[in-house]
Formats: C-alpha cells, sequence, structure tokens
C-alpha cells in the first residue's frame, strides 16, 4: 500500500511540475525583472531562433540592484512544447544546469539594476540536436523565475515562402495568405503526412501561429502547400512605436517627460486613437520588436535608465465590458496579464497603462481579448492587406520510431511584395 501512494504522489508531482512548466512561459515575470532578452547574436536579428553550432544569447536586469546566484537549465521539448522523452545527454554536452556568472552593476542611471547575461553554447554547456527549446532561470534555491522559448534548426531542406491576397473576395483588403514550398533533395522523407509538421509564425507571435498543415501536392522531391483560409492571417495595422533613447526630453511619440517619485523618469506618450476607419499608413518599424539603446551612455546594457512609460488610448468610450484591452510586443513577449492590461479612466475617458521601461525603440501594439480568451489584434487598429509583416515557415521532422522532433528548415518572407 506504502509503495501504492509514493507511486502516485510521485505521478501527481510530475504533473505538477509539468503544468507548473507550461504556466511559467505565460505568467508575468518577477517584480524585480525586467527586460528579458533571448536573441540571435547574429547582426539585426531580433528572434530566438538560431542555427545548430550558432551563439543564442540571454539577458536581464534585476531591479533590486545586488548581486544574486542565478542558475539555468534547458530543456529540449517537442513540437507542442511538451518536454520530449529523451535524456539530458543526448541534447546536451556538459553542465545539466548550471549559474550565470557574468553580471554588471548600471553605471549612472537613476534607476539602479544588475544586468545579468549569459551566451549558449559556451565552455560548460553545448546543444547537440535541433528541435524546440526552453531555457529555464531560477534562483539559488532552484525556485523557476521564468522561461524563454527558443529554435535551433539544422537546415537540411530548403523553404520558399510566398505572400498573397486572401483568396476570398470578403477578405482581400484585410488578410494576408502564406503559401510555401519545402524542397529536400537529399533527404529523405518516407511519409511527409506523419513525419513533418510545419509552424507558420506572423511576427514571431506565437500566438497567432498556425500549426501542422499537411502537404496538398508532391513533386519529386518537393512539398507543396498551397491552402486558402487555412493559412491566412489578419494583417493587421503596423505596429506603433516609441523611441526612448533620450529620457529627459519629449521625442517623436513622446509628449513629455518629467521626473517622478524616487528620481525616477515618467515618458507620457501621445493619445493613440482608433485607427480601424482611418486609411492606412505606412510606419517603418521591425516588426513588433523592441532594441535597447541610449544617448546618454555607450554601453545600453548597463547605462540605458529606466522610466515609467504612461500609454493612452481613445476609443470614444468604454468598450464592452467582457473585453480587456493590452499592450503587447515581443518586450512582453506578446504575453497578456495583469502587468500590461489598461484601465477605463472614467475622468479622462482614455484607457491608461503605465509600465516601468528601460531606454530604447519599441514597437508596441492594442490587443483585445475577450472572456472566452478570444485573441482580436485588430479590432482597435484595423487590418489592411498593405501591413508589412514578417512570416516564417518551420519545418519540424520525427522520423518514424524517432524518439524526439528535429527542425530541418526554415524559410523566411516579408509581405512588402505580394505575389498576385
Amino acid at each position: 500500500m506504502r509503495s501504492i501512494k509514493i507511486l502516485c504522489f510521485g505521478i501527481i508531482f510530475l504533473f505538477f511540475n509539468t503544468l507548473q512548466s507550461q504556466e511559467l512561459l505565460d505568467t508575468p515575470l518577477p517584480e524585480n525583472i525586467r527586460t528579458v532578452i533571448l536573441r540571435s547574436m547574429s547582426t539585426n536579428q531580433y528572434t530566438p531562433i538560431i542555427k545548430l553550432g550558432e551563439k543564442i544569447r540571454l539577458s536581464f536586469d534585476d531591479l533590486e540592484a545586488d548581486s544574486k546566484d542565478y542558475y539555468y537549465k534547458i530543456t529540449h521539448c517537442d513540437f507542442n512544447w511538451e518536454p520530449s522523452n529523451i535524456s539530458t545527454t543526448e541534447y546536451l554536452d556538459g553542465y545539466t544546469e548550471d549559474r550565470i556568472r557574468n553580471f554588471e552593476i548600471s553605471f549612472n542611471t537613476y534607476q539602479d539594476y544588475t544586468h545579468y547575461q549569459l551566451t549558449i553554447p559556451n565552455n560548460n554547456m553545448i546543444l547537440l540536436i535541433s528541435g524546440n527549446y526552453v531555457i529555464t532561470v531560477m534562483d539559488e534555491d532552484e525556485n523557476p523565475l521564468f522561461e524563454k522559448r527558443f529554435i535551433v534548426y539544422e537546415p537540411r531542406v530548403n523553404v520558399g515562402v510566398s505572400v498573397y491576397k486572401s483568396r476570398d473576395v470578403k477578405y482581400i483588403d484585410s488578410k494576408q495568405n502564406i503559401q510555401f514550398t519545402i524542397n529536400h533533395p537529399g533527404f529523405n522523407v518516407n511519409n511527409p503526412n506523419i513525419e513533418i509538421k510545419t509552424m507558420i509564425l506572423q511576427n514571431d507571435d506565437w500566438n497567432t501561429a498556425i500549426k501542422n498543415l499537411k502537404p496538398q501536392y508532391y513533386r519529386g522531391s518537393q512539398l507543396i502547400y498551397k491552402y486558402g483560409k487555412e493559412s491566412t492571417f489578419w494583417a493587421n495595422n503596423e505596429f506603433l512605436w516609441f523611441d526612448s533613447k533620450q529620457i529627459r526630453i519629449g521625442t517623436s511619440n513622446i509628449h513629455r517627460s518629467l521626473r517622478g517619485e524616487h528620481d525616477i523618469f515618467n515618458t507620457y506618450l501621445y493619445v493613440d486613437k482608433e485607427r480601424k476607419f482611418q486609411p492606412y499608413t505606412y510606419y517603418p518599424g521591425i516588426h513588433g520588436n523592441f532594441v535597447i539603446r541610449t544617448l546618454d551612455g555607450e554601453d545600453p546594457r548597463i547605462e540605458a535608465d529606466y522610466s515609467i512609460v504612461h500609454f493612452y488610448l481613445d476609443t470614444d468610450g468604454e468598450l464592452d465590458p467582457n473585453k480587456r484591452i493590452y499592450v503587447s510586443g515581443a518586450f512582453n513577449d506578446w504575453k497578456h496579464n495583469y502587468v500590461n492590461q489598461m484601465e477605463f479612466n472614467a475622468e479622462s475617458g482614455l484607457y491608461e497603462l503605465k509600465m516601468e521601461m528601460k531606454q530604447g525603440f519599441y514597437n508596441y501594439r492594442y490587443s483585445v481579448i475577450d472572456d472566452n480568451g478570444l485573441i482580436n489584434n485588430c479590432e482597435i487598429d484595423g487590418s489592411f492587406y498593405q501591413t508589412n509583416n514578417l512570416y516564417r515557415v518551420l519545418v519540424y521532422y520525427q522520423q518514424l520510431g524517432s524518439r524526439y522532433t528535429k527542425v530541418i528548415g526554415m524559410g523566411l518572407t516579408n509581405s512588402e511584395t505580394f505575389q498576385n
């Protein structure tokens, strides 16, 4: 009887840990942790996707500005971001977890912080195989603080991606259709319907990913995907932006900047208005991403300051009470929680939000979520087929009998040029 109880407890503990791990990807950061960035170290790359053998860098700030022992571990995952059924030694060479040794104290900033930084692979940990990965950062007691996704791929196949207007006349002015071809000469695929899975990302936002389309046609060593509505995205609108590189004065899209409590600056943005009934206007941006930078120092990692950024949205009154508005972008991993949820101010008649953010150039947008959890990224700003979106197609491969999923190719394009 005692052994049965132990077994049941073990199953419950394992289930709880798996559930906790899944929830950690979507939960807000701890209050003292800010500006978590996980990116390829290649020039002008903003996404956590690298070729096998390339380097990726994780960095974050601790606003408590002391010296802590933070640790990290890496988990290989399957297509659905569940832990793979393989041992750590099959995907890692070196330590299974390690301490983050590289950290520096901020310099000449009103908001003190400690900047932590980690590069993978490193002398203590090397990735051996491609696939989906999750990196977990823990405190000295091994309590998980936050997690970030990243992808390692090996270029075994070529992926050609094209953007079209919607085939449905009803949505021809508001949606974009993605078609792609997987070319695999020299790479044997026995059963594409089972062994190959695909993922289409718009601006690297996992909330709107289109998953696991099956090839429609075969042509020699080509798998062809020419779907209609199944691979169609709302085009949305160009991202809004602000640039706080000069924290002491108002600049483009920043109305004013004032020093507030504890000498921390307040960055007040201009009021944004709904754009869904306005003509489309092109805004150059970086597809929802952000870049930390400052004119007040030479090293933005430790010399960029923090300010309280105030967002204002005019919707001509309060929305349906069953809907909530969020400010989102790559800066918060496209999450939607109390940290970035706007509140309606009856006195000003505006939706308002304030967040502490590091100096830099930021793309952002307004997302609406109803009580059913449905995300609508165009209810506030509309959707226009001309919008410049970045599209990425990832190809996953799990050979029959294999115990883990590889990522064997990636295709990338944007919607600046349509094929029809």
